[in-house]
């Protein structure tokens, strides 16, 4: 036996009407995200093709067992490059892509001759998103 609401027809034009909307406002955000699982407290940059070159831009501190998004507008690259650190300044990323990283907060545009231009040269670990809406990169610790 089926039982019937009076209140149905109502309820399921609501909702259909507001289908649109919930779609929309629910819909998900590009984005890139770096999760620290190391003990460590991390410094993060990152690297992506913009329309005239490739930029830099960092730093994030990321605590252990904490992330930090890094990119809230939609992803324009398949491929974004990271760099990350320990609080001593090593790279805890084994990166093949060069690019300029500043000792402070900063955003370079270009990626050739960083040193003559007051910058320090860095390997970026070159990520591939996939192409997806949103992507999380874990940091873990080395293997023994």
């Amino acid at each position: 036996m089926t039982v019937i609401s009076p209140f149905a027809p109502r309820l399921a034009a609501a909702f259909g009407a507001a289908l649109p909307l919930l779609l929309s406002t629910s819909a998900a955000r590009a984005e890139f995200s770096v999760c620290n699982q190391t003990l460590d407290v991390v410094n993060v940059a990152i690297g992506q093709q913009e329309a005239e070159a490739f930029t830099t831009e960092g730093w994030w501190t990321v605590g252990s067992n904490q992330c930090a998004l890094v990119i809230r507008e939609e992803l324009r690259n398949r491929f974004i490059f990271v760099y990350a650190s320990d609080v001593f300044g090593q790279p805890i990323l084994k990166g093949t892509q060069s690019m300029c990283i500043g000792p402070k907060r900063f955003s370079i545009d270009g990626v050739e001759s960083c040193w003559t231009r007051g910058f320090i040269e860095a390997k970026f670990l070159e990520v591939d998103t996939q192409a997806v809406e949103r992507w999380t990169l874990f940091l873990t610790d080395p293997e023994e």
